[in-house]
């Protein structure tokens, strides 16, 4: 009896991890380029598992920055992928680090840490 109650946990457990890792959606507070004032640099906070914000919208054929402030000293939070734009980021700790982007072309492109635990979202338009 006592197997059955720690293997139905241990599956339990999985599916939650698996879940809030994987399937989970990207849901944070969102920027708009109506919201952006000149070419202020974008602030998105690397903190607690999460961007923050994690859905960033810009205008295509403009340059943006994104300035990561990364609080969390988690290995996982010290580096930052663009995958779709073949770049990524080292992260320092409790310091502003900044990465100037140029995209031509409208869509959605996808940002995470290496293990993609931390998951952002550029919409371009």
């Amino acid at each position: 009896m006592t197997d059955a109650i720690v293997n139905a946990g241990g599956i339990i457990l999985i599916v939650a991890i698996i879940w809030w890792f994987w399937l989970s959606s990207v849901k944070a507070s969102q920027i708009s380029a109506s919201q952006l004032s000149g070419n202020q640099p974008i602030e998105i906070i690397v903190e607690d598992g999460v961007y923050s914000p994690a859905r960033i919208e810009v205008p295509s054929n403009q340059e943006l920055t994104l300035r990561f402030i990364r609080k969390d000293a988690s290995p996982c939070a010290e580096k930052v992928i663009f995958t779709q734009l073949d770049k990524s980021l080292e992260l320092a700790l409790n310091k502003p680090t900044d990465i100037k982007l140029m995209i031509k072309e409208a869509g959605e492109y996808d940002f995470s840490c290496e293990m993609q635990m931390y998951r952002g979202r550029l919409l371009v338009s």
